[in-house]
């Protein structure tokens, strides 16, 4: 009863805001609102309740906290467009500032697919072949960090790839593509890696397992991805060519 209970305190906490500015601003998709909804049930079961605690020894769970965390949440946020919903319900004034910070020189570094790549794929690599997942175990306050970023980083790179949300620094269509295949190959060749050698207090079995949960699971959110790219492709074709027809006439 106590998992379920800090289960949905933790949902209402993520999940309230947005719905609530949903109602401010009005007239919002109701696929949107089911997104962040969503998103958010995916970060309460992962962050909190029986699984969260069955994470830090049982590795089956922590990659399912991983693929709920850093996969499937991001994704489901990004669709939600929380940057776009933000930047509709603020005063003018802070809203100009906002895009102010958008154009940034940091800004348009950190937006950058490579950047988001290395910090999303690049974190989950020395994060299992280094000291550091060991040390998630052993430290409440390595373990939060770790979380945080697995979040975030994911978010942002699953920001930077689609074309759902905000992005004044949207790379090219073929860029994102491009980057995209080479971090599903590294995320791909990490799972296997894993396979192979288990992490710390893990066994053999449940590296095997847990390996497979990431290579197989990863995969399935890493198509919708793809899926949703080839439709933003096709989009953008459609009304080049609708344009090349309006020119013509």
């Amino acid at each position: 009863m106590g998992d379920w209970v800090s289960i949905l305190l933790v949902f209402i906490l993520i999940a309230a805001p947005y719905v609530m500015a949903a109602e401010i601003k009005g007239g919002l998709p109701a696929r949107r609102i089911l997104y962040w909804v969503i998103g958010a049930g995916c970060i309460a079961f992962s962050i909190t309740g029986s699984l969260a605690q069955e994470a830090h020894h049982y590795f089956v769970a922590h990659m399912t906290v991983h693929l709920l965390l850093g996969m499937a949440a991001p994704l489901f946020f990004v669709l939600a467009k929380p940057v776009t919903l933000l930047l509709r319900i603020l005063p003018v004034k802070t809203a100009r500032s906002m895009m102010k910070l958008s154009k940034t020189r940091y800004a348009r570094f950190i937006s950058h697919p490579f950047t988001a790549t290395v910090l999303n794929i690049g974190g989950l690599w020395v994060l299992y072949t280094t000291d550091l997942y060991r040390a998630m175990h052993m430290s409440m306050v390595v373990h939060y960090i770790v979380h945080l970023h697995i979040f975030l980083a994911g978010y942002l790179f699953t920001h930077v790839l689609l074309s759902a949300d905000f992005n004044p620094h949207r790379a090219p269509w073929l860029l994102r593509s491009g980057v995209l295949v080479l971090s599903i190959a590294a995320h791909n060749i990490l799972a296997k890696w894993l396979y192979a050698n288990p992490p710390y207090m893990a066994t053999a079995e449940q590296a095997e397992i847990g390996a497979q949960w990431m290579y197989y699971g990863g995969g399935v959110i890493e198509l919708i991805i793809i899926t949703l790219l080839c439709y933003e492709w096709y989009r953008g074709m459609q009304k080049e060519a609708q344009r090349n027809v309006e020119a013509s006439a």
